[in-house]
């Protein structure tokens, strides 16, 4: 499983009879169903033909439902669109204790078809189609409507709570399909696809994650900043063609090679991005190196009480002419700030059986974008109406931001069925601003530098090889630069407890 995700295109690991699409409609999937004689739902991992899978001429249905009950000591009420439902760790709308149904803890909840087609030889087209969805809500996962519900909201103070509900970005955004790919792929040389999909980042931290890219257990999982290279958007990349290739043998030595690349387009999510990453395997110890450039990537807030209250249209100042301005609303229309990102990673995993230890790391570093963007584009189905400055001496990164991302923990199997996992996941920012706050360390600016830590722990039960249940509690803090405008809490402990069903 990968941050949740079935196993793409199981071929390329020398199972050749797993085949696939992605979701259609709920016609399409019913009908399915009808044709395979309701059979049982397959595991998330490949498997034979002889697993019962939901496989139809080719075309295997998937998906995953997991939801669960949270209660957080600091934080603010359950979203029905984000795709975690809370922030899971604390944020500075986080004002009281919260406790609710929660989506997609362990796994996002999704709903998929995916293909193999053997053409010649070892050689097979592919392609995968992948909804996300909020089991607690029924809806499409959504973080930007999140975001625009909150629009105008005060965050409030201490003795005066805003109303504010939990809002994040995500690069979920209520497409609807969170991933659209085809591509070719072989068993000898590799896989190449082109599309909507995840990136060579995201996969990397799916793997080495001890949480796998748990929402619920993982800051690394809840937040995007570390698989979308700087910017959750980014985790995800639009118009991208991708490669992944593994050579040899675990056990005489396998290597590995990734490389994406993302097209320049006139809206969405990036300019151009380029990631790449090699590494390899022997004797249960794996490690890979990532490095990322993404171009104007871009970072989605709600929009201030002021800047609803300006909201009219978007207008180039001066409007040249014979030119006309675009209708804004404040049901569609978000803040943004955009950024040439760059990072680098090295992370690993070594593999004793039943003890498994993780680390890994990533430095990101933040400028302002070579190539400016003005509001008024389009970010999925929302308009973003306002762009931070990018330039001159108040721009938003006259100094470079730079945020370290580290981790650690151990996955240890107690039982066939038992699962247990502790993890340490840290951020440390530089200060990054000029004038009175240059150089600063304390809560008086978000460009003073800071740190985030977050512990977590918690223990998976597989009821079944479909059903599983899990349990578990994760402590974040935030200090100085990273807690600048925080005005309730700066600590929070969430505890969860959850099902998850796999088919």
């Amino acid at each position: 499983m990968s941050d949740g995700d079935m196993t793409l295109f199981p071929m390329t690991s020398g199972v050749r009879d797993r085949r696939g699409l992605a979701p259609l409609t709920i016609g399409l999937f019913l009908s399915l169903l009808a044709a395979t004689g309701l059979a049982q739902a397959q595991s998330a991992a490949a498997a034979p033909a002889s697993d019962d899978s939901l496989t139809f001429h080719g075309i295997t249905l998937y998906g995953i439902v997991d939801v669960g009950i949270q209660d957080q000591s600091h934080g603010a009420p359950i979203n029905d669109y984000f795709v975690g439902g809370s922030a899971e760790v604390v944020s500075k709308n986080s004002n009281h204790s919260v406790t609710g149904v929660t989506p997609s803890n362990m796994s996002n909840s999704r709903v998929g078809l995916q293909g193999v087609e053997p053409i010649v030889g070892d050689w097979s087209g592919v392609f995968k189609l992948e909804t996300f969805f909020n089991p607690q809500s029924g809806q499409i996962s959504d973080a930007l409507k999140s975001l625009v519900q909150n629009n105008g909201r005060a965050l409030g103070t201490q003795a005066d709570p805003g109303n504010q509900t939990t809002n994040v970005d995500s690069s979920a955004s209520g497409q609807t399909f969170i991933q659209s790919l085809a591509g070719f792929s072989s068993k000898t040389i590799g896989t190449f696809t082109f599309g909507r999909q995840n990136t060579v980042l995201a996969d990397g931290v799916a793997k080495y994650d001890p949480n796998y890219a748990s929402q619920a257990f993982s800051l690394i999982g809840i937040s995007g900043t570390t698989a979308g290279g700087g910017d959750t958007q980014n985790r995800r990349l639009d118009s991208s063609v991708k490669y992944v290739g593994s050579f040899g043998s675990a056990a005489g030595g396998a290597g590995h090679l990734s490389a994406q690349y993302k097209f320049n387009q006139a809206t969405g999510s990036a300019n151009s991005a380029f990631e790449a990453s090699f590494g390899g395997e022997f004797a249960g110890l794996s490690v890979d190196a990532y490095y990322a450039k993404i171009k104007d990537a871009v970072s989605i807030a709600a929009l201030s009480a002021a800047q609803v209250t300006d909201l009219t249209t978007l207008c180039p100042n001066p409007l040249p002419a014979g030119g006309s301005c675009v209708a804004a609303s404040p049901s569609n229309a978000l803040a943004a700030t955009v950024s040439d990102n760059t990072s680098y990673a090295l992370m690993g995993l070594y593999n004793m059986g039943i003890v498994k230890f993780f680390a890994g790391y990533e430095h990101i570093q933040y400028a302002n974008p070579s190539t400016p963007l003005s509001a008024g584009f389009n970010v999925a189905a929302y308009t973003i109406a306002y762009v931070n400055v990018q330039s001159g001496p108040k721009s938003t990164y006259v100094n470079d931001k730079t945020l370290q991302v580290f981790w650690a923990g151990v996955r240890y199997t107690v039982l066939p069925e038992l699962d247990l996992v502790g993890a340490y996941y840290g951020y440390k920012q530089n200060a990054y601003g000029t004038g009175a706050v240059a150089g600063c360390s304390t809560t008086v600016s978000g460009t003073c530098s800071g740190t985030e830590d977050v512990i977590s722990f918690d223990a998976d039960y597989r009821l079944t090889k479909r059903f599983d249940a899990y349990a578990g509690a994760m402590y974040s803090g935030v200090k100085d630069g990273l807690a600048s405008g925080f005005p309730y809490h700066t600590t929070d402990i969430t505890t969860t407890i959850g099902v998850r069903f796999k088919f």
